[in-house]
């Protein structure tokens, strides 16, 4: 036992480091000793981020802010001695739950609405649909395809036909809060239940415009920053 760890020992002491065919070996494993990274500081607004960039908190070199997407963007250093990155601030926004792409009875549909989608137009008729709708036997939905028409409450006993055009435009919330949501176009639809979901019509175009708006919002926070050289922001 003695004599094969000192065997051993005398092993590690002899390596060599020898070049065949223009390729550098060694005759014994090495290990590299990597230089440590970074404990990365998660936030969870854009705010954030910019009060730890203007006050260079860590008193780190030029830093590149990369926003990877909609919900999630970082600042990265440049190269250390191993050619990794430290990353050394993570923003993650923090978003409600939505359900799209499934039906759900329209009280929870309509809380839904309400709590997790900015107000305009569009969210409003839904609202008033979704919100006065009532199931009869028969002929209660009148449906081309494109747009739906419900009997729905009007005062105590009258009835009136509300028309929702498809596609709706609605801002949830998916993104930071420090930005305007992105418009995404929608299309709503009823089932017997009565049952109600909002599917996605724009290709996930919105991804793309929640991502610019975060690095126009960056680029006007950051201006003297990335003037001096110290920021450089990608998306």
């Amino acid at each position: 036992m003695i004599k094969e760890a000192m065997q051993y020992i005398a092993g590690l002491a002899n390596k060599e480091i020898k070049e065949v065919g223009g390729q550098m070996f060694s005759t014994g494993a090495l290990n590299t000793i990597e230089e440590p990274t970074t404990t990365t500081l998660k936030v969870n607004t854009l705010s954030a981020m910019v009060t730890y960039l203007k006050e260079n908190y860590d008193k780190v070199d030029p830093v590149l802010v990369h926003v990877l997407s909609e919900t999630d963007v970082r600042v990265i250093s440049t190269f250390n001695r191993d050619k990794r990155r430290n990353v050394l601030v993570n923003a993650s926004a923090v978003l409600p739950d939505i359900n799209f792409e499934r039906f759900m009875d329209v009280e929870s549909f309509n809380i839904q609405l309400q709590a997790c989608f900015v107000k305009n137009d569009d969210r409003d008729v839904v609202l008033k649909l979704v919100g006065n709708v009532k199931e009869e036997t028969g002929n209660t939905y009148a449906d081309d395809g494109v747009t739906q028409q419900v009997t729905a409450k009007s005062g105590v006993a009258s009835l009136e036909k509300v028309t929702v055009p498809n596609p709706v435009k609605l801002k949830p919330y998916r993104t930071f809060i420090d930005i305007p949501q992105p418009e995404c176009s929608f299309v709503f639809r009823l089932q017997n239940g009565p049952k109600a979901a909002l599917f996605e019509a724009d290709g996930g175009a919105w991804k793309l415009q929640a991502m610019a708006s975060i690095k126009e919002f960056l680029e006007k926070e950051l201006k003297n920053e990335i003037e001096s050289g110290f920021v450089t922001i990608i998306a």
